[in-house]
């Protein structure tokens, strides 16, 4: 990994900005995890039974920006990224998967969530979550994502450690 370019949330800022900025600088995270590794490297795999990887990893968080603000705020039915099964799982297979392909795919569904994010009026909106059939606000959203982040992350750590033997950041 080449040097930490991730801008940091604010000290000081509204809810909003504050949620804003902390599910940005976990996107960061994830994507500076991957940095500088081969497609080879990012389909590593951790230890078995697992079938984890970086670019799984990269697959999976697609679909959790896709299901928490695609499927929640725009269109209940848009089908997921690499299951039409709502599979969550299927997005960690990434034997076949290549870093532009991974990429490209979350990068266009983080696009997506920060449009639907800044067009969505109040933290107190609210959307239907298809797979609860219960409505959530956006910040609850934001919040769970979030958390989907940090908790990858951490998987991320591991995995990037297994690769090249840094520690984590």
């Amino acid at each position: 990994m080449t040097g930490d370019s991730r801008i940091g949330p604010p000290r000081f800022g509204s809810e909003r900005d504050t949620l804003r900025a902390f599910l940005d600088y976990h996107r960061a995270t994830l994507a500076m995890k991957c940095e500088g590794l081969t497609d080879e490297e990012l389909r590593q795999q951790s230890m078995p039974p697992s079938t984890l990887s970086l670019l799984g990893l990269v697959r999976h968080m697609a679909e959790v920006e896709r299901a928490w603000f695609r499927r929640v705020f725009e269109d209940n039915d848009v089908p997921l990224v690499w299951s039409d099964e709502i599979d969550f799982q299927a997005a960690y297979d990434a034997s076949a998967s290549t870093r532009e392909e991974a990429f490209t795919a979350w990068e266009a569904e983080v696009t997506n969530s920060r449009r639907i994010e800044r067009e969505t009026e109040s933290l107190d909106q609210a959307g239907d979550q298809p797979r609860w059939g219960e409505e959530v606000s956006l910040r609850m959203v934001m919040v769970h994502v979030l958390l989907e982040y940090a908790r990858h992350n951490g998987h991320a750590d591991f995995l990037r450690e297994g690769v090249d033997g840094t520690v984590g950041a």
